[in-house]
């Protein structure tokens, strides 16, 4: 990984709420580096999303500390603390909810223009937005800033919520679920031309998702965390994940994918997880917290032991008793 640009060092996230205290992330570390993608996927309620929102500075960490560029965000000054709002921009799942209905595109895009003073008066402004718009790949852009959010596809909105963020020059997207309110047809065009900003402009991306299927297409030079009720199960290169996941529940979205092949969907493990239920953040599992889904279950070891993040060799870490066991065996027979 290339130079780390931000950086979560053992975050926890907890909030009360009428049922008492919950764990929405669980001392998680990450890094994301300068140019690089990094995804985290999971089903609802992992806490993929309360992480997003720390790395974008909308919440506060309960514990831990985070990084960008080195320096302590709460504890940055007011001109840091401006520098890291500007670098780091958030591209929200909804794109009907994200625009402000009152305002053309072109309203939009020039508020942050004028606001910074990145630009030189409206005229400044209306010839730098046309640029943002022609990069996400809206063309003619004289046809769309004039236009407000209602006239807009779905694809179309959430376009301009990137031209947005591209807006102010940024060195890191946080796209939380940015493509999963899109119709399938035009997600691989709003992923490719996402792609196209990260080998153009060297953008780095935080890339939250529940369908290993997208991590599969945006995130494959990049490194994906897979998380489970709040906690990091396993972490490495996409390719690695995708290929030879390691922890039960890697294993589980992996099976998920769906494949074009026929000869690939037959050869894949099949994993029958023994409950579909996810575990209530109010009354956790004791132990590892997937141990009542987990069909490799050790009674006595997965149900009162908590499994540690460890390194398992290839620049990879998983969270599991069974796969730290191979691991063991592996040692002791070489």
């Amino acid at each position: 990984m290339n130079e780390p640009l931000l950086s979560l060092d053992h975050v926890s996230r907890r909030f009360k709420t009428r049922r008492g205290l919950i764990t929405a992330v669980d001392d998680i570390s990450l890094e994301v580096g300068r140019g690089d993608i990094l995804c985290l996927v999971g089903e609802s309620g992992s806490g993929k999303t309360t992480v997003a929102r720390m790395a974008a500075g909308l919440l506060k960490p309960t514990d831990g500390v985070i990084r960008f560029e080195g320096r302590d965000l709460l504890h940055s000054s007011q001109d840091e603390t401006k520098a890291y709002r500007r670098a780091v921009q958030l591209v929200q799942q909804d794109p009907y909810s994200s625009l402000n209905p009152v305002h053309t595109i072109g309203g939009t895009l020039r508020a942050p223009l004028l606001h910074h003073r990145l630009v030189k008066g409206r005229r400044g402004a209306n010839e730098r937005a046309a640029e943002l718009l022609a990069t996400v790949d809206l063309t003619p852009p004289q046809n769309f800033l004039s236009k407000y959010p209602h006239q807009l596809s779905g694809g179309q909105r959430q376009r301009v919520a990137v031209a947005r963020a591209l807006s102010l020059n940024p060195r890191l997207i946080i796209a939380d679920e940015a493509v999963s309110m899109v119709d399938v047809s035009i997600r691989v065009s709003i992923l490719n031309m996402m792609l196209k900003l990260r080998n153009e402009l060297g953008v780095a991306f935080l890339f939250i998702t529940h369908d290993l299927a997208v991590v599969k297409y945006f995130g494959w030079e990049g490194y994906v965390g897979v998380m489970y009720v709040g906690k990091l199960v396993e972490f490495g290169r996409t390719p690695q994940i995708i290929g030879r996941p390691l922890h039960p529940y890697a294993k589980a979205l992996a099976a998920a994918i769906p494949e074009a092949d026929p000869d690939l969907t037959r050869a894949k493990e099949k994993l029958q997880l023994r409950s579909l239920d996810i575990p209530n953040l109010t009354a956790l599992p004791s132990g590892c917290v997937f141990h009542p889904r987990c069909p490799y279950f050790v009674p006595g070891l997965c149900d009162q032991v908590v499994p540690q993040l460890i390194d398992v060799g290839e620049g990879r870490q998983a969270a599991c008793h069974v796969v730290a066991r191979e691991r063991l065996g592996r040692e002791a027979a070489a």
